[in-house]
C-alpha cells in the first residue's frame, strides 16, 4: 500500500482532536493527529499497542501512573490495556502507530 499525502484530510475525532488515517497493513495502522491547545484526551485504555512521535507542539502525558512532558522530537510506546491521558499544552502534530489495526479509525 502507498498513500500520497494529499489523498486524505484531517477530520474531527473528538473536540480539539483531528485524525488522518494513513497507511495500514494486516497488523498495523499509522495515523496523523492534530491536537489543539487547551483540549485533552481523557483517561482511557484500549487493546492496541500505541507508539507515537511528536512532530511539533507540547503535550503532558500520563501513561499508567507516570506523567511526562513531551516536546517536539519525543516519542513513546504505550502497551495495550494501559490507562493513559493527554493534556494539550500547545497545538501539536503527532504520528502514531497502532497494533493491531484500529479498524474504527479507517472510517475517518
Amino acid at each position: 500500500m502507498f498513500i500520497k499525502s494529499n489523498e486524505k484530510e484531517l477530520k474531527p475525532l473528538i473536540d480539539g482532536v483531528f485524525i488522518k488515517p494513513m497507511a495500514f497493513g494486516v497488523k498495523s495502522l499509522i495515523c496523523k493527529f492534530l491536537l489543539k491547545e487547551g483540549h485533552s484526551l481523557p483517561a482511557h485504555r484500549h487493546p492496541y499497542e500505541q507508539t507515537g512521535f511528536l512532530i511539533s507542539g507540547k503535550l503532558k502525558f500520563r501513561i499508567n501512573t507516570e506523567w511526562y512532558d513531551a516536546e517536539a522530537g519525543d516519542s513513546w510506546s504505550i502497551p495495550e490495556n494501559i490507562e493513559h491521558e493527554v493534556i494539550v499544552l500547545e497545538d501539536s502534530e503527532v504520528i502514531e502507530v497502532f497494533i493491531p489495526v484500529r479498524e474504527e479509525y479507517l472510517n475517518y
